[in-house]
């Protein structure tokens, strides 16, 4: 089977809709924002109800999230959903989706990470729509947008049989302290980017289906209904293999091990070809067993490259990766370069 790419027209139309986490009142500022820079480029925005509300860590009752996110899918003029930010409680919504209409109403735009991958993972999976991991809204509150997350566009307005390529950061920022005391100005750098290769004895070089998000939530979907992981790999990577990322926030590298391990022996890196690993937000060694260790003891014995230190998610900036699409990796000395078929 093939994956199913959305076709946008222009000016674009961003729907933004929290299935996850709203906004906080004192942080309006960020939406408002963003909205700005967005129409400042021509672009349409529309704006939920959920993203101005947050109670109990989520933006309104599982009921209205889903109402709101199935009102933009369905939308004939909303081109990509596009949520303000994660948060931690997107899968109680997961059983809500109607996921027959969503399949007939065609594919669909959903950008994000965080929880967001959440819902673009199951997305992918359960449709073979393509879907993609990257910028939140809110991280587009900035007056300039960096050379990574102003690729969104460019990636979104790919058409199948189109492709993309993307390189390596020169810089990464490695705390948020001078974001929240500065809101809506932007990133700040101050860390040289490095990917780095767990094993120089493989290739530096590795191609498959894309596929991926933050481990934290993930991991959970494993066992239930919305784990379709195995099917979608073997109806639509079974010819070019896959390529996972994954990302993660608040794990230790005994964390780190664990999810994996699951994943593996739920079959999730059958067909594997490569791992990229992002660079892992608000990390800590556990002792002496560091995040290095847990990816050996993981992928040693499949003798596959992994890529590690990736730009992806919660330490910015990040590449626009599609679920779904044809991706090459190469890294050399240091640096990497993406490239993305849409087939």
């Amino acid at each position: 089977m093939k994956i199913q790419y959305p076709t946008v027209k222009m000016p674009l139309t961003i729907g933004v809709t929290a299935p996850s986490s709203g906004v906080e009142k004192h942080l309006h500022l960020l939406i408002k924002e963003a909205e700005k820079q967005l129409v400042q480029r021509d672009l349409n925005v529309v704006i939920g109800n959920t993203v101005w509300t947050q109670d109990k860590g989520r933006s309104a009752t599982k009921e209205k999230r889903v109402s709101e996110l199935m009102d933009f899918l369905l939308h004939k003029n909303i081109d990509v959903i596009m949520p303000p930010w994660g948060g931690s409680f997107l899968m109680e919504i997961l059983p809500l989706i109607d996921w027959d209409r969503i399949k007939k109403a065609g594919p669909k735009w959903v950008l994000g990470y965080s929880d967001i991958s959440t819902l673009s993972f199951v997305y992918t999976t359960m449709t073979g729509y393509a879907s993609a991991h990257g910028v939140n809204f809110t991280e587009l509150s900035a007056p300039k947008w960096d050379e990574l997350s102003s690729k969104w566009i460019e990636v979104i307005s790919c058409k199948a049989g189109q492709s993309i390529i993307q390189h390596s950061s020169e810089y990464f920022q490695s705390t948020w302290k001078e974001v929240y005391k500065n809101p809506a100005t932007g990133f700040y750098f101050d860390c040289t980017t490095k990917w780095k290769v767990l094993h120089h004895e493989h290739s530096n070089r590795m191609t498959g289906r894309l596929i991926g998000g933050c481990l934290n939530t993930l991991q959970i979907l494993i066992g239930t209904p919305f784990d379709n992981t195995q099917s979608f790999i073997d109806e639509y990577c079974s010819e070019e293999g896959t390529i996972w990322y994954l990302e993660s926030v608040g794990m230790d590298a005994a964390k780190i091990y664990r999810a994996l391990w699951q994943l593996k022996y739920n079959g999730w890196f059958s067909k594997c070809n490569g791992v990229l690993i992002g660079r892992a937000g608000l990390y800590k060694d556990l002792g002496d067993f560091t995040l290095v260790d847990a990816l050996r003891d993981i992928f040693d014995e499949m003798e596959i490259p992994v890529f590690y230190d990736v730009d992806i998610g919660h330490v910015p900036p990040q590449l626009i990766l599609v679920n779904g699409a044809v991706g090459e990796v190469v890294v050399e000395d240091g640096k990497g370069t993406l490239k993305m078929q849409f087939c």
